[in-house]
């Protein structure tokens, strides 16, 4: 838990939903706000997420920082979109974008490919690209990332990731078929936030309900909550026996 003084880090779940819109709930987006005013920071920014963010009420440009765990459009297309707004609304507060090796060139990719010329184009503010490779670590906009290797092939590598703010740790398995590394993300967190996509179906490089019911002994957070359901878990959380994420939730950890 957070250490006295600390103050909590406020977790908006702005978007919970897997990559089709399964219950009509937005693309992964995260918003996680440290304690004192420290500004937020995203984790994830999947084709929704202005969108995602404008339901709950958070403004996009205030965010310092977003933390991208693989470069699947669920889980980095909403980028394009997030610095055009910037643009648009006159941001000037640098942007820092942290995320597996390949996001460098993936990501004006993804802005020429959805705004011909975007990426080329003179702006107010800095984006900050960071790559961050399997067993890495660095610090943006005060948040300490750690990463691990996730098991989902992206076109780049894939990440579960670890974010320190102060005394309060957030792990996030990302999307990832199980690996043993998940119990080094989840150790001692205050929050793990894990992908279950089915209940028992077996989908290649994804989490189900039925990994984490067996592994659950092994993952040692204080917390866990579900995210990135298909079809086959939402409506049927009061099912699952873990706590779940819903496109709004809010939590103080």
């Amino acid at each position: 838990m957070s250490s006295p003084g600390s103050g909590p880090v406020t977790v908006t779940f702005a978007g919970s939903g897997d990559a089709f819109g399964s219950g009509g709930r937005f693309q992964a987006c995260i918003h996680l706000r440290g304690p004192a005013g420290a500004a937020p920071v995203l984790l994830d920014c999947g084709a929704t997420s202005l969108s995602a963010l404008r339901r709950s009420g958070l403004d996009p440009g205030e965010v310092a920082a977003v933390f991208v765990s693989h470069l699947h459009g669920d889980h980095f297309g909403g980028l394009p979109f997030l610095i055009l707004d910037g643009q648009f609304t006159r941001r000037a507060r640098p942007l820092t974008v942290v995320g597996p090796p390949g996001l460098a060139e993936r990501l004006p990719e993804a802005m020429e490919c959805l705004f011909p010329g975007s990426a080329a184009v003179k702006r107010r503010f800095a984006v900050e690209i960071t790559e961050l490779r399997p067993g890495s670590a660095v610090t943006a906009a005060g948040v300490h990332a750690a990463a691990w290797a996730a098991d989902h092939p992206s076109g780049a590598p894939a990440l579960a990731l670890r974010l320190t703010f102060g005394a309060t740790v957030i792990a996030y398995t990302g999307d990832t078929a199980w690996t043993g590394t998940l119990t080094e993300v989840a150790a001692g967190a205050d929050l793990l936030i894990a992908e279950a996509y089915y209940r028992d179906k077996r989908v290649p490089f994804h989490l189900s309900l039925a990994d984490l019911t067996a592994h659950r002994a092994e993952l040692t957070s204080r917390r866990i909550v579900l995210t990135h359901m298909s079809a086959d878990l939402v409506g049927h959380q009061d099912q699952v026996g873990f706590e779940t994420a819903e496109d709004g939730l809010v939590l103080h950890v």
